[in-house]
């Protein structure tokens, strides 16, 4: 978080369970950043996450700058040096 901070980028997380059952996800897995619900997947069909069965999701890493450009755009798990550099002043 502290290379993110660092580097003006707040991320956060997107997933289609509802609400009520983030908290628990959140703990489980360590989660120091907000994390969104997704039920219709309306935002994963939206940035092309969603698999080919319409239902699973591909994880999938967005950077967007306030302008709303994006800056970075990778499937899986980037490291975080990969995509602070890729992004420079997303500011």
């Amino acid at each position: 978080m502290s290379k993110f901070k660092k580097a003006g980028i707040q991320p956060f997380g997107v997933n289609p369970a509802g609400v009520g059952s983030h908290q628990s996800y959140v703990e489980k897995l360590g989660f120091n950043f907000p994390l969104l619900s997704d039920p219709e997947r309306a935002m994963a069909r939206a940035y092309a996450a969603l698999k080919d069965d319409e239902r699973g999701i591909q994880r999938t890493v967005y950077v967007i700058a306030r302008d709303g450009t994006v800056r970075f755009a990778q499937r899986g798990a980037p490291r975080v040096d990969d995509i602070v550099a890729a992004v420079g002043d997303a500011r």
